[in-house]
């Protein structure tokens, strides 16, 4: 087995929502999006940084006196993080005694990784598998791959949550291993595409008609996460659907409601979230419209969150 390591930022298990039976979903690091609304803003950097929960903080000051070039700091009884300066931060993290610091992911080769997912094998065979997220899971992509295939050799079903904006070479060598495929299509105009996420849409529309033009069609299906003012106009949803429904007639389409959950990393990850007024979820009546709109536009396999 592979000895290649790559960085795994959340191991989540008994999951019922990232595939088909019980799954264990392994969150990979790194995205070549960057998504204003992201759901896992800690995914987007490839690189590792410490996080400071101050829920379990009981403020020491240990951190603070081990930081030897201002990368810990205290500024009015609450501790800070500056990830910009030069630290020993496993050696910070390891000495607090509330662990109340962590870093944000951990380096691990294919085998720890196969070797964590294995461990819930037993229910895997009632329909379940493994799926890989992120960030972006090919964002790593021969790590994620590697991984894939040793999945296979042991006859776990593999799932993937994916971007598409990733090198088609890459993307159609990773769909040989993988038997469901989640893909994301956000936004259908280019321009407004790249003003939420940092890239336009090009290469994903490119990757998702190969996708469901393939003998895999029938085993994928497209997302559309709902942003209020940013994916939810009548426009957007349409041409999705007109998009998708034109390349297979067949295709699943799922419109996912927003969540507000995610506003609470921000801080965490010194990122601004979009919204300084958090939304509230969509009502199942807003949720049926949005469908509507969808199956108008020619989708017959509509999976609505409600």
């Amino acid at each position: 087995m592979s000895h290649m390591k790559g960085y795994v930022f959340d191991f989540k298990r008994f999951s019922t929502h990232d595939g088909n039976g019980i799954r264990t979903t392994i969150f990979l690091k790194g995205c070549t999006l960057n998504c204003v609304w992201c759901q896992n803003p800690e995914g987007i950097s490839i690189k590792q940084r410490p996080l400071y929960f101050p829920n379990k903080c009981i403020h020491c000051k240990t951190c603070v006196h081990l930081s030897e070039n201002g990368g810990v700091t205290e500024e009015e009884g609450k501790i800070k993080l500056d990830v910009s300066k030069e630290e020993d931060w496993e050696h910070i993290i390891d000495s607090c005694p509330a662990v109340a610091l962590t870093m944000d992911s951990r380096k691990m080769t294919v085998e720890e990784v196969i070797e964590e997912a294995s461990k819930d094998a037993p229910f895997f065979k009632y329909g379940g598998g493994v799926t890989l997220s992120g960030g972006e899971p090919l964002y790593q992509h021969e790590f994620a791959i590697e991984v894939l295939k040793e999945l296979k050799k042991k006859n776990i079903a593999t799932t993937i949550e994916t971007a598409s904006h990733i090198p088609t070479r890459i993307y159609q060598e990773a769909m040989k291993y993988i038997d469901h495929v989640f893909a994301d299509l956000k936004i259908i105009d280019s321009a407004d595409h790249k003003k939420y996420t940092g890239v336009d849409n090009e290469l994903i529309k490119q990757n998702l008609e190969w996708l469901l033009s393939s003998k895999k069609a029938k085993d994928v299906i497209i997302r559309t996460p709902l942003i209020p003012g940013m994916t939810t106009s009548e426009e957007n949803i349409a041409g999705i659907a007109r998009f998708i429904s034109d390349i297979y007639p067949d295709v699943k389409y799922e419109i996912l409601n927003y969540n507000p959950l995610a506003q609470a990393k921000y801080d965490m990850v010194d990122k601004q979230f979009c919204f300084e007024d958090n939304p509230p979820l969509y009502s199942d009546e807003q949720m049926r419209a949005f469908g509507k709109i969808a199956t108008d536009n020619g989708v017959k396999n509509l999976i609505l969150e409600i």
